[in-house]
């Protein structure tokens, strides 16, 4: 298969691929842990991530709302039409625990919607990439953290698949909450088999782009950098993330950065 990019989307690939090589550099030694005021954590790494996706993307005169960057008044934001909205180490407390579920997430961001997508997965080398006005999402492994254009006759396309005999559901490793176990447990009423899996970060949007998965409940906390970019890879690939109680997909450069609960599932 052979893709085209433009070029305000390489520029976001490549910044995800050159962001996961100065990650890894830091989880291949010992490093120190600090708390945020909001008590999570943050490593060498997120900053240093941070630094080299600012860096490249300010090429593209896109404004940027990363979580590790300064809060922007929305009074400034409701006026961009697009933005970027970046998670330079999406699974921070993976990172931190070494279990290799963190991912880099970028995404660019139209009136709201989330119209393109890269997510890197650094220890697998994994490179995520969904484009919504093309109904296109694919995947491309990397080799030494190295992205050229060359390579995009390469990727995969990615397919979701429907469930036939049980219904595979993802959950968060490190977010679980009250509320998603009882949707769960009103899914197994309905006699169907569930197999359940626990998976960090924005990795989830991936298994359930690529098939490997069919929904994904989120009734725990999350913010617009951590669903942007899997928004936009599964909408490429006809997969909705709508939000709970609501006929609406999640929506992005809110005045409150804060999602709502959400469900990641096929269209109808």
């Amino acid at each position: 298969m052979n893709s085209n990019l433009e070029a305000n989307f390489v520029v976001a690939v490549k910044a995800s691929v050159l962001a996961g090589k100065e990650i890894m550099k830091v989880y291949q030694q010992e490093f120190e842990v600090s708390k945020k005021a909001d008590n999570s954590p943050i490593t060498e790494a997120d900053n240093k991530a941070n630094d080299c996706i600012n860096k490249l993307l300010k090429q593209t005169e896109i404004p940027i709302i990363s979580e590790e960057n300064d809060d922007i008044s929305f009074e400034i934001r409701k006026h961009w039409t697009k933005c970027w909205i970046v998670d330079p180490l999406d699974g921070t407390k993976e990172f931190v625990n070494r279990n290799g579920e963190f991912t880099v997430n970028i995404a660019l961001v139209n009136e709201g919607v989330s119209t393109f997508g890269v997510i890197y997965w650094p220890v697998k080398q994994l490179l995520y990439v969904g484009d919504v006005s093309q109904n296109l999402a694919f995947r491309l492994q990397l080799t030494n953290h190295q992205f050229s254009n060359r390579l995009l006759k390469d990727v995969r396309e990615l397919s979701p698949k429907r469930a036939h005999k049980s219904l595979k559901v993802l959950v968060s490793r490190s977010h679980a909450s009250n509320e998603t176990k009882k949707y769960i447990d009103n899914l197994q009423k309905t006699g169907q088999p569930i197999e359940l899996k626990s998976i960090g970060s924005s990795l989830k949007f991936c298994q359930i782009a690529e098939g490997n998965a069919h929904l994904y409940p989120r009734f725990a906390p999350t913010m617009e950098w951590d669903t942007a970019a899997g928004h936009a890879i599964c909408n490429a690939v006809n997969i909705k993330v709508m939000q709970v109680n609501s006929t609406n997909e999640l929506e992005y450069n809110k005045e409150n950065l804060y999602n709502p609960n959400f469900i990641v599932t096929f269209k109808q």
